[in-house]
């Protein structure tokens, strides 16, 4: 009698029943909770899933809603994990306290990912893409009167053929807005280019759906989107051709660990980072056949689908997400009051 009471006490003490208790054990971990915009997400839960026992349980939604939701829930978080686009958003989260700070998952980075990781270690990479890739309808436009910068985007011979997302609604978009202002000298630069491009027709969509939608319909013939949708039109043998201005921006897709979880839980959601960031998730994530899957890798021995342009071919600029983050509520607003309209 004396031993099964002994038994029953880890259970009692946690306010868990044994029955529960062991069924956890049996699992692997704490069950989590993640909130993600990555349309990969529910393979690489499935396979981990199957290797750990853990359990996830998603909630799938774009990034603007995203981070809107986490923001509500401040006082009363219901994640564990968050996994978004845009080191900026997940910059502004870690600022408001909502974020655990300085872990690294044992990984061998490669140079690219050292581009990307926060010093404070307030938010995980998991793989890179670029915002602001142009994608050009080649049924409208010759090879030899392809558009090569945002500049070229601004004359004349280019009114009401341009769109873009929304940076207001899409996260991933905010980026490129803010490597565009990076890259021409300072925020009211880049608003100069686009409010010459909103006075020559600039078309703004909410995603990029709507977006690719308008371009292959022949409504416009140039759309700025991210590198992966790009990449899976070259797969697609879409009618397209893409062309990395001077100034994409490096987009990560981060990981965010609530600083709210439990030790139990953090446990849990470290082991599905290390196993996304390993050989065998890593390989799950880039076969998915998902767009989202067309990401340039940061682990060494990983190699992007071969049709993304090579990294080290590329005039990116890094954005910086302490210059950048606190500036993208009030670019979001100008841009939604300015361009968008």
């Amino acid at each position: 009698m004396k031993k099964a009471w002994l038994v029953l006490v880890p259970g009692l003490l946690f306010g868990v029943p044994a029955q529960m208790a062991q069924a956890q054990a049996q699992q692997g971990g704490e069950p989590i909770v993640l909130y993600s915009a990555i349309g990969y997400a529910q393979k690489v839960i499935d396979a981990f899933t199957q290797k750990t026992g853990i359990q996830v349980k998603m909630i799938d939604l774009s990034t603007g809603p995203l981070v809107a939701k986490v923001q509500a829930e401040k006082q009363n978080p219901q994640w564990n994990l968050v996994w978004f686009d845009g080191g900026e958003a997940m910059r502004g989260l870690a600022d408001q306290g909502l974020l655990q700070k300085g872990w690294e998952p044992g990984v061998k980075w490669n140079a690219l990912a050292k581009q990307v990781i926060p010093a404070d270690r307030a938010y995980i990479p998991g793989g890179v893409t670029l915002a602001g890739v142009l994608m050009v309808n080649t049924k409208l436009v010759p090879e030899n009167k392809t558009p090569q910068s945002w500049q070229d985007l601004t004359k004349p011979e280019w009114k009401d053929q341009v769109g873009m997302p929304n940076p207001a609604v899409s996260g991933p978009t905010y980026p490129l807005v803010a490597g565009l202002m990076a890259t021409q000298g300072g925020e009211e630069a880049g608003k100069a280019i686009l409010t010459k491009l909103k006075s020559q027709g600039l078309q703004v969509f909410d995603t990029n759906g709507p977006l690719v939608k308008q371009l292959f319909s022949g409504a416009i013939s140039v759309a700025a989107v991210q590198s992966t949708r790009g990449v899976a039109g070259l797969i697609n043998k879409e009618a397209i051709r893409l062309v990395y201005p001077k100034g994409v921006a490096l987009l990560p897709s981060d990981f965010g660990i609530s600083a709210q979880a439990s030790p139990a839980q953090t446990a849990s959601v470290k082991k599905f980072i290390e196993y996304f960031l390993s050989p065998e998730g890593q390989k799950v994530a880039l076969e998915s056949g998902d767009s989202d899957g067309y990401f340039y890798p940061l682990i060494e021995g990983v190699s992007p689908h071969p049709l993304n342009a090579p990294i080290d071919k590329v005039a990116y600029t890094k954005v910086d997400p302490l210059i950048w983050g606190p500036r993208e509520a009030e670019i979001n607003t100008w841009f939604a009051n300015t361009i968008a309209r």
